[in-house]
This record gives C-alpha cells, structure tokens and sequence, in this order.
C-alpha cells in the first residue's frame, strides 16, 4: 500500500512549469507528433506522451524515436516537428484556472518565477500572445539556459529558479506546479512541495508522488500552504 501524502507545508515562493500548466499546448504537440508518426503507422500515445513531457527537445526525441521505433534522427524529428510547431504554437490559450490564481498571488507580493524546458525561441512563439501576463512573474528560466546542465527530472531548473529570487529562496519554501511526472521529479528532487495539475488522458500511477493532485488550477486553494486566500 502506498504511504499517505504528507500534509502540505507552508511556503513563501511559487515555480510553475509552462506547457500544459500555464499554458494549453501539450495538445498542439500531441497533434503535430502524431501526424508525424501516421506516416509510419505509429502511435503517438498518452504512453509514449507521459515519457516525455517536460522533457528538453532533442532528449524527448530520442525517446520517442527509440520507443516507436521511427527511421529518422532525433534532429530530423526536432526539426520537422518545430517547424509545424511555429504555425500553432501562438495560439496556445492560457489554461483555466492561471489568470485568476497569477493576479491573486501578484496582489498579495508572492514571488512567482517560470521554470520551463522550453528553449528561447520555442518560448517567444509560444508567449507571444501572453506577453503581459509573463511579465507578472519575477522572472522565467528556460530549457536552454547555461545553468540548466539537465533536463527534467533532475532537479537542475528548479534549483536554478529558487536561487534567481533575491534574496535566493530557500527550497523547503519553494512549491512548484507541474502537469508532468518528470516535472514532479524534479521538484521532489530539489526538496520542493508540488501540486500536480496531470492532463485526463494521463495514467493515475503517474500522480501519486505530487504534494496535491488537482483536476485544473481552478480548485488550488492557497491556503492550503500558508498563502493568502481568495477574497
């Protein structure tokens, strides 16, 4: 039987991934993959998927070229892949749940920061529309960034994000919010608490090593861990 969680600690700095978090485009990668892999009658499934998310770009190629077995390299499938990407990528909406909670915690002088995998110029196409809400954060550490040594699930961004607070954050202070399990990882690995916002399609075994595991950012209620309530 799997141990309870333990009860949610009081926190003083929040870090939220991006994709499929803050913003909805793990569903535009999933379409773009998957018209790739029709060409050769292969599956991008929520299997192949949850391997992945969160993951830099060319390590989540070379995965799923490895698991579906794909005759190509893992720069060709990042090439192809990123080209499609850039025609949708500036369509991403922000997810439910994100306007409201980010405004909340900016009024109240909670330091927020972005940790994602994504790299520069994936994260302008992708926030080009968004650009007044990414400026609410303190600031945003990317995939591509020299401190970031490796991707998700080892802690690396995260514990580049935590010391770019000033004064740096402690990471027993720090929460993190993913939709990934490689996100939660690494938050667990840097000694942070994480609320898991998993998408439907993903396997329930996935979820159970987060803090709390929400169906949408809708339902995270802040003074679960010590933050100031919604009015």
């Amino acid at each position: 039987m799997a141990a309870p969680r333990p009860p949610p600690r009081p926190v003083t700095h929040l870090l939220f991934d991006m994709d499929g978090l803050l913003l909805d485009t793990e569903r535009l990668y999933s379409v773009v993959f998957q018209e790739i892999c029709d060409r050769y009658e292969k599956q991008y499934s929520w299997d192949v998927k949850s391997l992945v998310m969160g993951k830099k770009a060319l390590e989540a190629a070379q995965i799923i070229i490895d698991v579906l077995r794909l005759p190509m390299s893992k720069e060709e499938l990042v090439e192809e892949s990123q080209a499609k990407l850039q025609d949708v990528f500036p369509t991403a909406a922000l997810m439910p749940g994100v306007e409201k909670l980010v405004h909340h915690l900016r009024k109240h002088g909670v330091p927020l920061a972005v940790a994602t995998s994504s790299g520069a110029t994936s994260f302008e196409m992708k926030t080009r529309a968004h650009k007044e809400f990414f400026g609410l954060f303190d600031h945003i550490v990317l995939g591509d960034d020299p401190e970031v040594r490796n991707g998700k699930p080892d802690p690396d961004i995260f514990l580049a994000c935590a010391k770019r607070f000033s004064p740096p954050a402690p990471v027993e202070k720090c929460l993190v919010f993913e939709d990934a399990p490689n996100g939660v990882e690494a938050a667990l690995a840097a000694g942070m608490q994480v609320v898991m916002v998993p998408d439907g399609n993903l396997h329930r075994d996935l979820t159970t090593k987060a803090t709390v595991v929400l169906r949408s950012l809708q339902d995270f209620r802040p003074e679960l861990f010590g933050l100031p309530p919604y009015a």
